[in-house]
């Protein structure tokens, strides 16, 4: 069955794309957490980043750089981060790789977690 990410690249389902080429696609986030917060995802299947292999090389270079180049386009150029979340423990929730880029914003520190 089709990830959520794989319809909207097919254009089965709507989606606010802001790019998209050989590679990748970029759209904007439906429960935004910033007001630039966009997703960049490649267009071949790859459930993580914990998968990836060498081959994914040319996808994942290619999400980077779309990434800043988005950022910038879209009034995030004085900073943005690029954000993947890998794993459940990550925080990830769709099994399709796929790279936040957020800000518009000033972005507070990360927080550290005390270990225990």
């Amino acid at each position: 069955m089709p990830t959520l990410f794989e319809r909207i690249i097919a254009h089965e389902i709507p989606a606010d794309i802001v790019y998209e080429d050989d590679l990748v696609v970029a759209f904007r986030d439906i429960n935004p957490q910033a007001p630039l917060h966009l997703l960049v995802v490649p267009r071949e299947p790859l459930a993580s980043l914990a998968e990836a292999e060498e081959r994914h090389e040319p996808a994942l270079g290619r999400l980077l750089h779309v990434a800043r180049q988005l950022a910038e386009e879209h009034g995030a150029a004085g900073g943005f981060r690029a954000i993947i979340n890998v794993g459940d423990d990550g925080g990830q929730e769709v099994p399709h790789l796929h790279l936040h880029v957020v800000g518009g914003c000033k972005l507070g520190r990360m927080v550290s977690v005390a270990k225990s």
